[in-house]
């Protein structure tokens, strides 16, 4: 049924991304070879490699398919259910995406690829323990045969990732056809929710003083001239940055007007040219300098450092202090926690609200048990109705140091989806229906326009999508 039907798209979703990652993209023409029937397995017989299909500009090796299992075993998944015809059609909408992400213009920076490389080859270094290792794992000859193979692997998964998220990201949903989505569902499939709660909490922040402000904003101005003076930028925020986000990447954003930063940040981004320099401004976070890059019509690559002033050992007392006492006053009646979070949490997402959390995954107030964050979960699973935890310190990596204190204000018990109750998942379901629906559609008429040839036995796969054009 509708809900199945969108499981089943989704899982087969999940299998193209799984496959792109395991799959390398050719660089010479491999005379096609006689092959074995597909089959539900990795084969184990040694055969020679050919190209069993090509889609635009882009091959697929049967050896593709082969590295697509290692990876998925790699990753602890089971592949005894997942055929090799099944493998390649995860491969060909992926070389779909990324040919038509070419003629589409879309742009993937190598710089930006290479930096995604070096972090992919360091975790495989880790996991495999030295870097002959790794290039033994993937049976290559050298180093560079490895990195090339690598960079074009990186490059055709983002390129791909890039024209997924321009044809899901045109699609939106009306409250109308939401309620056209539900109605349609039979009563005996409607979907079941787990148990949630509903959490506030009241966060202090410890004070920081004038002259750690000022030590801070002198080193960004220290920084600044260094880089005027033919430093990098992105060297200096590699080692300097504390936002963890980006310092791998040296502090690099790509952002528009719409991007989900804090309005001082975006205000000084929109306001450089490009290769101008920020002076140190003060965000939420802690104080920044930023560097433009690139301006690319309502986009701007920028790099930035984030520096946090650091928190003294009594300031970090007093803060506690405060939030004992807070604690105390609703516990004796003197105010409720929504009025002491309005009125007294130094949180300006959460204070409006009461101190009522936003679910980062939903957009909504409400946490399903079995996905709450691990930290979130055992800080309030064994709360009792009305109770209040003891004070937090919590370390957060871009806002530092701070005491919270959580209440959970609402339990819901695992229940049939409602309509008035539970609109916002309803509606991200219907909205997943139609995206499934609108990349199926894409799919089937980039498929007719565009050059697709399957060779030898894989022309007898039954596939999901009509890659044999018949």
């Amino acid at each position: 049924m509708i809900m199945k039907y969108i499981n089943n798209q989704l899982a087969i979703a999940v299998l193209a991304v799984i496959c792109s990652v395991g799959a390398v993209n050719a660089q010479e023409i491999i005379k096609d070879s006689i092959k074995p029937k597909p089959q539900a397995g990795p084969t184990k017989k040694l055969k020679v490699d050919g190209i069993i299909a090509t889609v635009g500009d882009y091959l697929v090796l049967d050896s593709d398919i082969d590295k697509a299992y290692l990876e998925l075993a790699s990753q602890g998944q089971s592949t005894k259910d997942i055929s090799r015809c099944q493998m390649l059609g995860g491969l060909l909408e992926d070389k779909l995406y990324a040919h038509q992400a070419i003629q589409d213009s879309i742009v993937v920076k190598d710089e930006e690829v290479k930096e995604k490389m070096s972090e992919q080859i360091a975790y495989m270094v880790e996991q495999l323990g030295s870097m002959e290792k790794v290039i033994q794992y993937f049976k290559k000859d050298t180093e560079d045969d490895f990195r090339t193979d690598l960079f074009d692997i990186i490059k055709t998964n983002k390129l791909s990732g890039e024209m997924r998220r321009k044809i899901v990201d045109a699609v939106e949903i009306t409250p109308e056809e939401t309620r056209t989505f539900f109605k349609s569902i039979p009563q005996d499939e409607l979907p079941v929710f787990g148990a949630e709660m509903e959490v506030a909490q009241i966060v202090i922040i410890p004070k920081i003083t004038d002259e750690e402000k000022q030590r801070v904003i002198r080193r960004l101005k220290e920084i600044k001239a260094e880089v005027l003076a033919g430093a990098s930028f992105k060297t200096r925020a590699v080692i300097y940055t504390d936002d963890r986000a980006s310092a791998s990447s040296g502090g690099f954003y790509k952002i528009n007007r719409k991007t989900q930063f804090v309005k001082e940040f975006k205000d000084v981004a929109f306001s450089l040219g490009e290769g101008e320099i920020s002076e140190p401004f003060e965000t939420e976070y802690g104080y920044h300098i930023i560097m433009v890059e690139k301006i690319r019509g309502q986009e701007v690559e920028l790099r930035h450092i984030l520096m946090m002033p650091k928190v003294s050992d009594q300031a970090l007392k007093d803060a506690r202090e405060k939030i004992i006492a807070i604690k105390s006053r609703i516990e004796k009646g003197e105010l409720t926690f929504a009025e002491a979070a309005r009125t007294l949490s130094d949180e300006k997402e959460t204070r409006a609200n009461g101190g009522t959390l936003i679910n980062p995954k939903t957009q909504d107030t409400r946490f399903e048990l079995t996905k709450m964050d691990p930290t979130l979960y055992s800080e309030v699973s064994n709360l009792k109705d009305g109770a209040i935890t003891a004070p937090i310190l919590d370390d957060d990596p871009r806002s530092g140091k701070k005491y919270k204190i959580i209440t959970v204000t609402n339990r819901i018990n695992e229940h049939t989806a409602d309509y008035a109750k539970d609109y916002i998942k309803i509606k991200d379901l219907a909205l997943k229906e139609k995206q499934i629906k609108a990349i199926a559609k894409w799919t089937d008429e980039k498929i007719k326009e565009t050059y697709i040839k399957i060779n030898g036995e894989y022309r007898d796969c039954l596939f999901l999508n009509n890659w044999l054009k018949k």
